[in-house]
């Protein structure tokens, strides 16, 4: 492996494609960074990059576009626009701390349990529900969740689009919220999304 190459350890979940996506538009337009995707059995996604392993989905979005987001197109300048920085954190940690998790319960309590728990069931739905109620409100009158007027698509929007373009796995309605059902076709138009999504099949 060369010291420039990204290995990408990764599986068809939603944490699974936002690092594909993000590598996607990367490679998109700036031509980098190059990289190989691996499947194992470990936890996913990691990456590993000089020889170093980065875990968790957001952790690897934020180290990613440190080392080769330089002009800014997919996240914002910490230093030359903190306001912006700082919005985009508190959107990515949303995705990564809330409907995350709350999504991945649906997930396992509708699809996976082996007992029907409906509380579980009810608990986890009825909060996703809430968490894409809020995203909803976020999205009235912006294209995107973090940046100035109508917003840029940016590291918060490839978090959350992983999670929400999945909501039918659990048959969420995403008509449910106009706003987020219109910022979900906008983002999966993007040919590096389509790209990013097809690394690992569904």
């Amino acid at each position: 492996m060369s010291s420039d190459k990204i290995v990408l350890y990764t599986a068809p979940t939603p944490n699974g494609i936002t690092v594909s996506i993000l590598l996607e538009e990367l490679k998109a337009t700036y031509g980098i960074p190059d990289y190989e995707q691996l499947n194992p059995a470990g936890r996913i996604p990691t990456i590993v990059h000089h020889d170093v392993p980065v875990v968790e989905t957001s952790a690897i979005l934020l180290y990613l576009a440190a080392q080769f987001d330089k002009t800014f197109k997919f996240s914002f300048d910490p230093i030359q626009d903190p306001y912006n920085y700082s919005e985009q954190l508190q959107w990515l940690f949303f995705a990564h701390g809330g409907i995350g998790p709350m999504q991945s319960q649906a997930n396992h309590f509708i699809k996976f349990s082996t007992e029907d728990i409906p509380y579980g069931k009810k608990r986890y739905l009825d909060e996703t529900k809430r968490l894409y109620g809020v995203l909803a409100i976020r999205l009235q009158d912006r294209d995107y969740l973090t940046g100035p007027g109508r917003g840029k698509y940016a590291l918060a929007d490839i978090k959350a689009y992983a999670l929400v373009s999945k909501a039918w796995f659990i048959d969420i309605d995403l008509g449910e919220w106009p706003p987020l059902k219109k910022w979900v076709e906008r983002i999966a138009e993007r040919p590096a999304v389509q790209a990013g999504e097809t690394i690992v099949t569904w």
